[in-house]
């Protein structure tokens, strides 16, 4: 027997309870709602299904000798609201109820848009999306001030991180994702993996079914993307899946930037210039084949995913420095296995494993002795050089992942989970030029494994509670450099083991105060192993190596509130607020070279943060629609005395530089229904981000004047959808950055300027 729990909408529903009465059989539905027994003996039976936040629902069935799907659709104990919609993140509810800080956005509100996921995260409080330019740039995501990677990326609950430069958060069209999760702090055990300050789960659509999702758009600066979504699921249970996108851009916007004459030396503090070698593209392809619907295999897929990109390099790590011939190029060439089973040996026992390996390669080309300037202006030198260093060095980060997850429900109260997570990775360089260098045959291999064990209490429908054990493992091996004889060149290399283990834990409670007022609360002891850029460095991305980096924890702390309420019966309102408080030691933070074009990553003794995020919305009836959204962190340094100093720190008790303290959104949108013709709908909407001035450096670094601060930004979208025979046929007309305002992320690397895209989109999909 086979059924999926979902709400009166069709949104369906995670983690529900269903029990059949008077048998010992009962299971907890997965995170699409979907569950099935097995070996239910013949007769009339008695379904009872619950979930925190909906009523009890108790149905009768019969088991005879052919197949059995039952639809149940459970009714929300939040009456007073069901005249009225929340539009913008209803579909994601049962998400939001859980015990951690989560936020997930409903994905397919957004595919008629020209939204990556990155940006599509960007308008969530509590997070920001840090970009160095255009379409295709290094970004890193920040989760309530702790970033890159200390944030951790998941699809489907995988481990993103061995994907490589060929897919990405920015690269990824929002088609390709049904909702995203956003987990602030705390992370559930099943989403395995050594977060320090949060993560980002992206979901797919996995239910087996027929469906074609085609979409093309262009814009400013030679802006082109494309991406094809389709599956097909036979009765027998067949499945293949397609994922196909492609990213283009000149990225020729316009900047505001310090430029110098080559020839005469005249100085331009403020030149407007268009960037002028910043090309990107990138091409990737996912394919899956497999069956679904097995008594041994609920999922049984094996895929590939093949890309490639390609990214002129403009740029250092801040805009001091100018390119106009270096560039690097990547590909991901990675089988994956898929494998889902219910009830595994015994009733109530749910087994996930995924697992991947990527034999992909990243290289940066350097080859052209020559030196430009802003105005797209060089000098060519004689003889051998580059740029910044001349390099045809490839890396081949051979890495894989094999994550597993085990669940077992006892009854209605009681589940146990069992997630471990292990990777490796075995770096191999080579550079023609120095075909016989030595550094580049040193080992850098690492190996990590976290265990983790859980265990989740439903007192009752109101109250639910989850604890958790994390185990960290990291094996290193690697070299480093000495001069054996004294002499000047001299240069031999000494091979080192290291080995690293220690204990996390945690928890999560929710708690309803009435029904439509949620408490949450959750603490974490968590720990982040370095990782290998970290350790071994990216030439690629102007990363420098630190193999003395040690693993980072925090302490954190979440407290936050849920409430919805309407009034008229045709408004509604939604309000959700989080405090939090982060007190990290060995805290890893990213710093600049003297040079301004590179980086590296260092140790911060001991960092505090504290702060609060919010969000309001508003609906009327389905035809309006606004949020609100503020937050604010205050990252402090804490660490009184430098390594071997005996005098307090300069920068005792400042501000973190370069991470923003206060920031938010403010979205609205319009919908005119039956537009034309029935079935024709337009939606025009706005959205607005708003970044406070922070500081690129110390505080307490420089005089007052003479201190670098990223300023106030300002950055207004528009967008206009019509969509026609309820939904199958799309348009999309946007404007972004409508008033041309200067925007800055990382080291005031400069965002792009005023633009304009259209798309189109087609979707059909048939159930199964």
């Amino acid at each position: 027997m086979t059924g999926q729990v979902a709400e009166k909408s069709g949104a369906t529903i995670p983690f529900a309870t269903v029990f059949i009465e008077k048998t010992n059989l009962s299971m907890i539905s997965d995170e699409n709602g979907n569950f099935t027994f097995k070996n239910v003996p013949s007769g009339k039976h008695t379904l009872k299904i619950s979930a925190i936040g909906f009523s009890t629902l108790k149905k009768a069935i019969e088991v005879s000798g052919n197949p059995v799907n039952v639809s149940i659709h459970l009714e929300s104990e939040l009456n007073e609201l069901e005249s009225v919609t929340v539009m913008g993140r209803t579909a994601t509810d049962k998400v939001n109820k859980q015990a951690y800080s989560v936020t997930a956005i409903d994905a397919k509100k957004l595919h008629n848009t020209t939204l990556d996921l990155s940006h599509a995260l960007d308008r969530v409080s509590g997070v920001r999306v840090r970009e160095q330019g255009g379409v295709g740039s290094q970004s890193e995501l920040s989760i309530n001030g702790f970033s890159g990677n200390q944030i951790k990326v998941f699809i489907d609950g995988m481990p993103m991180e061995n994907f490589g430069s060929s897919f990405q958060l920015n690269n990824i069209p929002i088609n390709l994702a049904d909702r995203v999760e956003v987990y602030k702090g705390v992370v559930p055990i099943w989403l395995g993996g050594d977060a320090l300050g949060g993560a980002v789960n992206i979901v797919t659509n996995t239910k087996p079914r027929t469906y074609f999702d085609a979409s093309y758009s262009f814009g400013s600066f030679n802006t082109h993307k494309t991406a094809i979504n389709a599956g097909y699921t036979a009765k027998s249970g067949f499945t293949t899946e397609i994922n196909v996108f492609q990213n283009y851009s000149d990225n020729n916007y316009w900047v505001n930037v310090e430029a110098a004459d080559l020839k005469t030396g005249e100085y331009f503090p403020n030149a407007r210039l268009r960037r002028f070698h910043d090309t990107y593209h990138n091409e990737t392809a996912i394919v899956n084949i497999g069956i679904t619907g097995k008594k041994y295999a609920d999922k049984l897929m094996i895929g590939f995913t093949g890309g490639q990109n390609k990214a002129d390099i403009q740029t250092g790590a801040r805009m001091k420095a100018v390119f106009g011939s270096r560039y690097r190029q990547g590909n991901i060439l990675m089988p994956t296995i898929k494998y889902q089973v219910k009830d595994l040996f015994t009733k109530g026992l749910n087994v996930n494993v995924n697992g991947n390996y990527n034999f992909g390669e990243e290289q940066t080309v350097d080859t052209v002795f020559i030196k430009y300037n802003w105005f797209g202006d060089y000098i060519k030198y004689n003889g051998e050089g580059g740029e910044k260093q001349r390099t045809l060095m490839k890396m081949r980060d051979h890495n894989g992942i094999v994550n597993a997850n085990a669940t077992y429900s006892l009854g209605e109260r009681h589940s146990f989970m069992l997630n471990n997570t292990f990777t490796t990775f075995d770096r191999k360089q080579e550079d023609e030029l120095v075909p016989e260098s030595i550094a580049y045959q040193q080992p850098r291999k690492t190996q990590k494994n976290i265990l983790g064990l859980g265990y989740k209490f439903d007192y009752n429908k109101k109250w639910s509670t989850s604890v958790f054990l994390k185990n960290y493992d990291l094996y290193t091996k690697y070299s480093r450099s000495y001069n054996p004889s004294g002499n000047a060149g001299d240069i031999a290399y000494q091979q080192f083991e290291d080995k690293t283990s220690t204990l996390g834990y945690g928890l999560a409670s929710s708690y309803y105060l009435k029904q439509n007022l949620q408490v949450k609360a959750s603490f974490e002891k968590s720990y982040r192993l370095p990782n290998s850029q970290e350790l071994f460095g990216s030439p690629n991305d102007n990363i420098a190596s630190n193999i003395d980096l040690k693993p980072e924890s925090s302490y954190n702390y979440n407290l936050g509130a849920s409430y919805q309420t309407n009034f008229n019966k045709v408004n509604a309102l939604t309000f959700d607020i989080n405090f939090m408080y982060r007190d990290a030691r060995d805290f890893i933070r990213n710093t600049l070279f003297t040079n301004q074009v590179d980086s590296y990553s260092v140790n911060l003794g001991k960092m505090t943060n504290y702060g609060v995020d919010g969000e309001i919305r508003y609906s009327y009836r389905k035809r309006f629609t606004s949020g609100f959204n503020m937050t604010y962190q205050n990252l402090r340094n804490m660490t009184k005395y430098e390594p071997e100093q005996t005098i307090v720190s300069w920068f005792y008790k400042d501000r973190i530089p370069n991470i923003p303290y206060m920031f938010g959104n403010v979205d609205a949108t319009v919908f005119f229904n039956d537009v034309f013709r029935q079935g024709n709908n337009l939606s025009v909407g706005y959205n607005l981000l708003y970044v406070h001035t922070y500081y690129l450096s110390w505080p307490s670094m420089g005089t007052k004047d003479g201190k670098l601060e990223i300023p106030v930004q300002y950055n207004h979208d528009l967008n206009l959808v019509y969509t026609m025979a309820d939904g199958k046929y799309n348009i999309a007309l946007e404007c972004k950055n409508v008033l041309d305002n200067k925007l800055y992320d990382n080291f005031s690397l400069q965002k792009p300027s005023r633009a304009f895209y259209i798309k189109f989109r087609y979707f059909f999909t048939k159930s199964n």
